[in-house]
């Protein structure tokens, strides 16, 4: 008989081996199996758990996207101006645990899944909405068109984070100085 408790452990263990071995395979190539063995459990509970590779991932980006949200909102609580809002929202994109190997190679396979996958694209669009909705709050007050603005930091946001991610030099500092130098020429510009 499990231990009471045993369960939301063995889930949690499961989500980061899926993250570490998307990390290591670079892609969604790899097997409940595998990711079982990483966590220390049965391929059979791994998917009594889960169901299948499809739902650990998507576990794993729901683990990957609260992070993001936790980042998002201590860096909210700190700001005071709708700029601030803004800046905070751009520098929790560039958080250290948003460039860590194994999540940009999750983030990678989102976005090559999320065409064919209903349930990927549903979560990359549920992230994607929540980043507009914050930036156009934040943006409100700073330019005449906040909505436009919002999309094209947004955009710059992912742009930039796949770029650097994916380059040799490629820095979340320099990223992160990228979009800030983007969203004080876009207030400059509009207000």
């Amino acid at each position: 008989m499990p231990k009471l408790g045993m369960k939301p452990l063995r889930r949690a263990s499961l989500v980061q081996a899926t993250i570490t071995e998307i990390g290591r395979a670079q892609s969604l190539d790899v097997t409940v199996g595998q990711i079982a063995k990483r966590a220390g459990v049965s391929t059979a509970l791994a998917h009594h758990y889960f169901g299948g590779k499809n739902e650990i991932f998507l576990a794993a980006m729901r683990h990957i996207l609260a992070e993001y949200g936790v980042q998002v909102r201590n860096r909210l609580e700190l700001a005071t101006t709708p700029f601030e809002r803004a800046e905070a929202i751009i520098t929790a994109s560039f958080d250290k645990t948003c460039f860590a190997p194994a999540t940009v190679s999750a983030w990678m396979t989102l976005y090559a899944a999320a065409p064919t996958n209903v349930e990927m694209k549903r979560l990359l669009s549920l992230y994607q909405s929540r980043l507009r909705s914050n930036l156009t709050h934040a943006l409100r007050s700073l330019t005449v068109k906040p909505e436009a603005d919002a999309d094209m930091i947004a955009a710059l946001i992912d742009g930039i984070y796949l770029r650097e991610a994916l380059s040799d030099e490629g820095s979340r500092k320099t990223a992160q100085h990228m979009a800030l130098l983007a969203l004080n020429l876009i207030v400059k510009d509009r207000t």
